[in-house]
């Protein structure tokens, strides 16, 4: 019997644990012959729910972040982690690495590194960094503080974790060009968190890129994820009340100034304006 995963074998920012109960019941609307697209594969969890809970559907997984190829060296990362865990022996759990042992560390790593010729900095920043902290090499890593936060057994091989999925690595709207005219297609939509920057996503999110993904909802079935932070569905309702609004901002000229608020944090302010000649340039009665 195979074994379904409610949550992701390997760490990864957004993956959908905490709705997978509530996600089984919206697939058993669905009738058993529906291809199911996972426009933001990610960690897969999606889709091998879906799979798991319909054997009988085509579900397409897009595996934009290349999620597969952590699974693939979980051997390896079992390995290394087995060697960091007992450099780190003496150090408190949760508590930072510092002095020699850190620099141990980072001469584990880059040994293994060099021996595997691929380390999952992923699952490696979950192990020895603050939480939610992910880094994609040594040297980003030197510049943080480090952490013992190593489990304290191995990762499960996850032999099967895929099996079944039609799997693809490409640009969502690519995707769903590919299968928007196909009859029982039902779209998964998990886009990445609004105004995101982190190492597990390959772009910065904006709030375009947000909208854009709204454009393939139309007349399509899907179930679309997304949080409070995003404001979306406030937007979606605001813009439904005022339909005939527009832009207010077309044609306007923008100032932009870069301020820094300190050493790694930095925002832009923005001001734009737009003169209408009928109305500037009048003398005020």
């Amino acid at each position: 019997m195979r074994k379904q995963y409610l949550s992701a074998p390997l760490p990864f920012v957004g993956q959908k644990r905490m709705f997978a109960k509530e996600f089984i019941k919206v697939l058993e609307q669905f009738p058993e012959d529906t291809v199911f697209v996972d426009l933001f594969g990610g960690s897969g969890l999606l889709s091998h729910i879906t799979k798991c809970q319909k054997p009988g559907a085509t579900v397409i997984y897009n595996d934009f972040d290349n999620y597969r190829k952590r699974l693939e060296n979980i051997p390896n990362t079992n390995a290394l982690l087995a060697e960091l865990r007992e450099i780190v022996k003496d150090v408190p759990r949760h508590k930072p690495i510092k002095g020699n042992v850190r620099e141990k560390v980072f001469e584990c790593i880059n040994r293994a590194e060099k021996k595997y010729g691929y380390i999952d900095f992923i699952t490696l920043s979950s192990s020895i960094m603050f939480s939610m902290k992910y880094k994609l090499s040594v040297e980003e890593m030197r510049k943080e503080a480090l952490y013992n936060n190593i489990r304290t057994t191995d990762y499960p091989l996850c032999l099967d974790y895929l099996d079944g999925l039609v799997i693809t690595s490409c640009d969502y709207k690519e995707l769903f060009q590919r299968y928007k005219d196909v009859p029982n297609v039902v779209f998964l939509v998990d886009p990445p968190y609004l105004s995101t920057e982190v190492g597990t996503y390959k772009m910065y999110w904006r709030m375009s890129d947000y909208l854009d993904v709204l454009t393939i909802l139309v007349e399509k079935d899907f179930v679309y994820f997304t949080s409070n932070k995003s404001s979306i569905l406030e937007l979606c309702e605001w813009i439904g009340r005022n339909k005939s609004i527009g832009n207010p901002f077309e044609d306007c000229r923008k100032v932009e100034f870069n301020a820094h608020m300190n050493y790694n944090a930095k925002y832009t302010d923005m001001m734009l304006y737009k003169k209408h000649a009928e109305t500037f340039g009048k003398e005020v009665a």
